[in-house]
């Protein structure tokens, strides 16, 4: 993506595919001052909005969903256009975020229900109202499931939303507001700004935002959460991962690397939670090492509009180039390159999957998130010991334990593991049914769920009392 001169001296954001290294279509952006005007009429139409019942929320977002299905395949090849997204991985991103829509349609109600609480006298209850406009600053590396993973939940509480989304995929994210308005959303409540990172900063301080949820980088959560401090606003982080699956000694090891290459292969392996770092005990490591090489030759590079494409292009050329540096120097560094490794002779932004072994501290795949199609194994004496290297980690978002003792791996991944999610035999994802997100510099704050939705709302303690019956305390 670059900005360049459009019509009037407006800056236009130009799209490029990653599959060719061809432009793709531009388009205008905004400006601070579109940002802030914008900023007042979400405002505007939320004080309406919160006022709105459950149902007519719902109504609003079920449609949302049946619109996402309908233009599931039209919507699945513009993510594959800006971002080098397999089709089928796009069909599929745009489902679950229909499933989302139901979901919370449904469920909302229930998630910002009254508590009751007894006091012993007059009565008392919880009641959970919207913030107001929540400032949403996006990735593109699930240019629909991110934007509406935390949109859902915040329409459906009352609130209203802006989104700044990442630079390289405008057009989707201009085709997620306009589903909202084709789905009913009151004009003005949720609104999609191309603006620059740098403006950032001053939206979050206007007086029209009154919460702000990033899903990006660790310098993007500490500048977010920096400026949303200074002005005492509410924000949630979904920042890095470098998720570790331990692998233990009583595992079927052709299963296992098998699940261990899914993980690592999630969207090409950009993503947060794909599995990063895949620390074996010494027993098993040997037969590991082959077993996930031959799990890996089973996602080729391909044209990622093909239905049966699992491995396309990385987001950009520079972003396949810091994935290769991160490669290179590891190897520098006493890794061992199992396979891939080498940037193919063709345009576009391609790499291979690729497997390092004898990865050790020091070394990039080690020390650093590696946002590409690449697994890094690294060698533990026992179970104890890979604990031990799956918690010494900045990060502690998704986590994963492949065992045949089922026991054992609920107790490592229930009390041991440092981090947001841990699965057993299992990949980690997301769901709208359960708590999404991370601790440590993963970030803060949740998504998805009860515990998601009640991010954005004020918690408020209320308790009535007949007059003639007050009484009043000297204890805070």
């Amino acid at each position: 993506m670059a900005d360049q001169p459009g019509g009037g001296g407006r800056p236009r954001v130009q799209t490029v595919n990653p599959a060719t290294g061809e432009p793709g279509k531009a388009y205008d952006a905004h400006t601070i001052e579109d940002a802030r005007a914008a900023a007042a009429e979400a405002h505007e139409a939320f004080l309406s909005w919160r006022r709105t019942s459950f149902a007519e929320r719902a109504a609003v977002i079920r449609k949302a969903g049946a619109i996402l299905r309908e233009r599931k395949d039209e919507f699945a090849r513009l993510m594959t256009e800006e971002m080098g997204k397999t089709l089928s991985d796009g069909q599929a991103e745009v489902e679950k975020c229909a499933f989302h829509c139901d979901w919370f349609a449904e469920h909302a109600e229930g998630y910002l229900a009254r508590e009751p609480a007894d006091l012993g006298h007059g009565e008392a209850f919880v009641t959970f109202n919207p913030l107001g406009v929540v400032l949403a600053v996006m990735p593109w590396n699930f240019p629909f499931w991110q934007v509406m993973r935390f949109a859902v939940p915040a329409l459906m509480a009352g609130n209203g939303g802006l989104l700044k989304h990442a630079s390289n995929v405008p057009g989707s994210a201009l085709a997620i507001e306009e589903v909202l308005l084709q789905a009913g959303l009151p004009k003005g409540l949720f609104r999609t700004l191309l603006l620059s990172s740098r403006d950032v900063e001053a939206l979050i301080e206007d007086e029209h935002v009154g919460a702000v949820t990033l899903t990006g980088s660790v310098p993007a959560g500490r500048s977010v959460a920096t400026a949303a401090g200074g002005v005492l606003k509410k924000c949630v982080l979904e920042l890095g991962g470098a998720d570790p699956y331990v692998v233990l000694e009583d595992v079927d090891v052709a299963a296992a690397a098998r699940i261990c290459a899914t993980a690592r292969m999630v969207n090409g392996g950009q993503s947060c939670i794909a599995g990063k770092r895949f620390i074996v005990v010494r027993p098993v490591l040997e037969a590991f090492e082959r077993a996930v090489v031959e799990a890996m030759r089973g996602y080729p590079m391909g044209d990622p509009t093909r239905p049966e494409t699992k491995l396309g292009p990385m987001q950009s050329v520079q972003a396949r180039d810091d994935i290769h540096r991160q490669v290179t120097e590891s190897v520098q560094r006493g890794a061992r390159l199992l396979l891939g490794g080498e940037i193919p002779d063709r345009p576009g932004a391609w790499y291979p999957a690729t497997v390092l072994a004898d990865v050790r501290p020091g070394q990039p795949a080690h020390d650093e998130e590696v946002f590409g199609p690449v697994a890094a194994i690294i060698a533990a004496e026992d179970e104890a010991d890979a604990i031990r290297i799956a918690n010494a980690s900045e990060f502690g978002l998704g986590s994963g334990v492949l065992t045949a003792d089922l026991d054992r791996g609920r107790r490592i991944t229930a009390k041991e593991l440092e981090a947001g999610m841990s699965f057993v035999n299992e990949n980690v994802r997301s769901d709208p049914r359960m708590p999404f997100g991370g601790v440590k510099h993963s970030g803060f704050g949740r998504e998805c769920g009860q515990y998601g939705i009640r991010e954005f709302v004020n918690i408020k303690t209320v308790h009535v009392q007949t007059l003639a019956k007050a009484r009043g305390s000297s204890v805070e």
